[in-house]
């Protein structure tokens, strides 16, 4: 299980929900990881279970994405503690569910400027430093909300359209460092986030348009980023995988009632 040995992977949002899983699912193969999150308590326990269970495997910073100079600072801490910095996993992000017309002014700032412009600012600067070691690994978690238009996700379906084309963007523009950058679109996945963001409705509106009848989990969505962080996805570049039980794919649906 040492797939990452000698890797450093930083990952935002570590906290909780898929940022969390992606992070134990990396620390099990390897990886030396950079816990980055807003909540410093939380991101802090982490790194103390995981660091009992192998010294100097992980490092807890507290980080606002939507600050250039504490995702700079945290790019920084990461590399005075482990010297290099090998996959970024940006899965940081705040979610609304509001439809266009009752979507504040604050909302919308509040959604482009943690999801869209946070994501632009940890590219910025775990590229520079993958730019020039010759090698990176760049994964964002998107959302199938960026793909395909919802009820309620004006300003989400907005910022995660936006990280998507930068993904791609970055994917052309970065390639011929050494550095391949990907994104993930999680569909219905079961965390504290969509918990707080899907009604009851919600809920059975996506379970009806979804073929394999059921939200994911966490850990399905952190199998796919360890793939597309790894090694043997060295060409697989600028690719927007969903994670989504077959969400996006379907068209008329029609599922067995017994």
């Amino acid at each position: 299980m040492s797939q990452f040995s000698g890797r450093t992977a930083l990952v935002t949002g570590a906290a909780s929900g898929i940022g969390r899983a992606i992070a134990l699912d990396l620390a099990e193969r390897g990886a030396r990881l950079v816990l980055a999150d807003l909540n410093r308590l939380a991101v802090e326990r982490l790194a103390a279970d995981l660091n009992s269970a192998s010294a100097d495997a992980a490092l807890a910073v507290e980080v606002d994405v939507a600050s250039s100079l504490s995702v700079d600072a945290m790019v920084r801490a990461g590399l005075d503690r482990f010297e290099t910095l090998d996959i970024l996993i940006h899965s940081a992000g705040v979610g609304l569910e509001r439809r266009f017309l009752e979507t504040s002014d604050e909302d919308w700032d509040r959604l482009i400027r943690i999801d869209l412009t946070g994501t632009f600012y940890c590219n910025r600067s775990a590229g520079r430093v993958m730019k020039d070691r010759g090698y990176g690994r760049i994964v964002n978690i998107a959302s199938t909300a960026g793909v395909a238009g919802g009820t309620g996700r004006a300003a989400y379906g907005a910022a995660k359209g936006g990280v998507i084309m930068l993904t791609r963007v970055l994917a052309v523009e970065l390639a011929e460092y050494g550095v391949t950058v990907n994104a993930l679109a999680p569909g219905a996945i079961e965390t504290d986030l969509v918990a707080r963001m899907h009604s009851a409705e919600t809920r059975r509106v996506y379970r009806a348009a979804i073929p394999v009848d059921r939200y994911g989990s966490p850990e399905e969505v952190a199998a796919a980023a360890r793939f597309l962080a790894s090694e043997e996805a060295s060409y697989i570049n600028g690719h927007i995988l969903a994670v989504d039980g077959g969400f996006l794919a379907a068209g008329v649906l029609h599922k067995r009632t017994s």
